[in-house]
Order: C-alpha cells, then structure tokens, then sequence
C-alpha cells in the first residue's frame, strides 16, 4: 500500500465543446427575426469532435440551408465562427460570432430552386 497514488485527471474536459449562452443566444435572435419574416422555418443541431453547428433548414428538406459553425479547433482564430451554405462552402468567417452575424445581409442568400 505504500506505492498507491490516486490520479485525478480533471484536465482534459473542454470548456468549449457546444455553443455558450451569449452565442446561443445572438443565433435564436437571428433565427426568431428570419423565422419572423417567413425566410427560415426550422433548425438543427449537429455536434462533433471538430465542430458544433447550428443548421437552417429552408423548408423540412434533408440539407440545411445555411450553417452557423463554431469550429473547436481552429487552424486560424478568424476561422472560429464560419456561417456556410447548403454545399458545405464557407460564405464567411471571423473570430467575433455577433460581428459575423451583423455582416452577412441574410435576405440576399435565398435559396432558388
């Protein structure tokens, strides 16, 4: 009993593994204004390893239309917050999730089908 260590490994939990309460909260005011104004009609949530996103669904269709992304681990801080469309390409991107939100005109990214 004299060689008994007890390890406690508390280190390894992420803080930042879903979206916190601030961000949250910017993304379901954009998403009540969008749904508002009959743009938007649902949402979706994915989470991974890499990144946490909050999906857009145009109509009940099986592809979101856009992607409001927190990448956890990123190569480049501007590259936290990305918003991508229903092709999986980056539309923008920036370290500042309120910034980002307040820059993309939403209305100007409709779908055409």
């Amino acid at each position: 009993m004299k060689h008994l260590k007890l390890i406690i490994n508390n280190g390894n939990k992420r803080k930042d593994i879903f979206f916190n309460k601030k961000e949250l909260k910017l993304i379901l005011n954009l998403y009540a204004k969008m749904v508002a104004g009959g743009e938007w009609k649902d949402y979706g949530l994915s989470i991974g390893k890499k990144e946490v996103s909050f999906n857009v669904y145009r109509r009940a269709s099986e592809f979101p239309a856009y992607k409001i992304t927190k990448n956890l681990n990123p190569n480049n801080l501007t590259e936290k917050y990305l918003i991508k469309d229903n092709q999986n390409i980056i539309i923008n991107k920036s370290e500042d999730l309120e910034k980002l939100i307040k820059k993309i005109i939403w209305k100007k990214f409709r779908l055409v089908n």
